[in-house]
């Protein structure tokens, strides 16, 4: 019963923080979409506050033609903060920082479109705001799932091989045993 249930909460055999090689050309792509998207938020952010906007005003300014206040500014700034520091870290980190603000960002747009004409609007959220939510949330998630989902991952991606261990050590075999060793310096 223990592994059925194991089974069911682990289908692939596989947890979503495997261990990325430090030096492995996917780290990049984490880190790219991290610090593009980190970039974005930041600068989005500072212009908010450099135009003493009221804290949970909700008159209505705008910002790169998005709605904005006080609050949405340090929000930004905060959370573009986080995405710098997963684009230093880089690695399955990155990664997996990516796609759980990929999927805020998401559940953000749903919340504030709910409460677009409501009195508990407090971050002045408007439309563009909305969709602007929903797309970096999709980048997000496509930087972060890059190379790590997907039904025709090559068989040298680290996380396909985590997922299948004993194909993957059967092609090992197979390549040591074309492949000549190569005498050891002595």
């Amino acid at each position: 019963m223990t592994r059925r249930f194991g089974r069911i909460l682990h289908p692939v055999n596989a947890r979503l923080d495997e261990h990325l090689p430090t030096d492995h050309k996917l780290s990049t792509v984490y880190r790219v979409g991290a610090g593009l998207m980190g970039l974005l938020l930041v600068v989005f952010g500072i212009l908010g506050l450099v135009n003493r906007i009221g804290f949970f005003d909700t008159g209505g300014d705008t910002v790169l033609a998005l709605n904005t206040n006080g609050a949405l500014s340090v929000l930004s700034i905060c959370i573009g903060a986080l995405l710098f520091t997963g684009m230093v870290v880089g690695g399955t980190f990155a990664s997996t920082l990516n796609i759980v603000l990929g999927l805020a960002f998401i559940a953000s747009g749903f919340v504030n479109l709910a409460l677009l004409d409501s009195d508990f609007n407090f971050l002045a959220f408007r439309i563009p705001n909305v969709l602007f939510s929903f797309v970096v949330g999709v980048m997000l998630m496509w930087f972060g799932m890059y190379g790590r989902v997907g039904s025709a991952l090559p068989h040298d991606n680290p996380y396909w091989r985590a997922r299948h261990p004993e194909q993957a050590a059967r092609e090992q075999r197979a390549r040591r045993a074309v492949l000549p060793e190569h005498p050891r310096a002595s």
